[in-house]
């Protein structure tokens, strides 16, 4: 069942168009999205999506600078949760290119399962360099993910050809969304060159492990 609107939806559509929170050390403390908790960091403005009170968490000392990212905060706002990683949040407007065949037999991959645990509706398309998988994420936004199979030719633009295969699985004009670990340089890369820009770092609790 699709969750009610978000208010994170909105900023992110905003951002995603330019129009960026203010920078003015603001912590903004709003509901868990479909038992999903969060960091949301843009500069010197952060969302935290979470369960406990407001006032607990301006006790708490987290503060738009980075520190709502401190381990020691990860920790308490986690609680039974488990933690994610902190990636960087990027985006870019799917737009039509070149499509990939449909994969149903690839289930197991680590990067699908990842994927059909964390979103919904999620496809997966692939060739003989690797896999892409679309699905709706947080605050149900469009997110690709994309990883290379081992032994594929790596440096040679099968990362870029798999995200542009991605945003052209998406209905034309959409904000497509990717989270990628700031030291993975080559991925960081590849998304670059397809077109996205980074927006926002984000950290997510869930109760799916990683």
């Amino acid at each position: 069942m699709t969750e009610p609107p978000h208010p994170l939806a909105d900023v992110l559509r905003a951002a995603a168009a330019g129009a960026f929170p203010p920078a003015d050390g603001s912590v903004i403390v709003l509901p868990p999205w479909a038992g999903v908790h969060a960091v949301v960091s843009f500069s010197a403005h952060t969302f935290v999506l979470t369960d406990r009170d407001p006032a607990a968490v301006a006790a708490h000392g987290l503060d738009a600078y980075g520190g709502a990212l401190h381990p020691s905060h990860q920790l308490w706002l986690a609680g039974d949760l488990h933690i994610g990683s902190i990636d960087v949040v990027m985006v870019c407007r799917a737009q039509p290119g070149a499509s990939l065949p449909a994969r149903a037999d690839i289930d197991d991959h680590a990067r699908v399962d990842r994927a059909q645990r964390h979103r919904r509706d999620v496809r997966v398309l692939a060739d003989d360099h690797g896999l892409v998988t679309v699905g709706r994420g947080l605050v149900d936004r469009w997110e690709v993910s994309v990883e290379l199979f081992d032994g594929a030719d790596h440096g040679r633009g099968a990362g870029r050809r798999l995200i542009e295969a991605g945003l052209a699985a998406v209905p034309p004009g959409e904000w497509v969304w990717a989270q990628v670990a700031p030291g993975n340089g080559a991925s960081v890369r590849a998304f670059l060159a397809a077109g996205f820009r980074p927006v926002c770092s984000e950290l997510l609790f869930s109760h799916h492990p990683d």
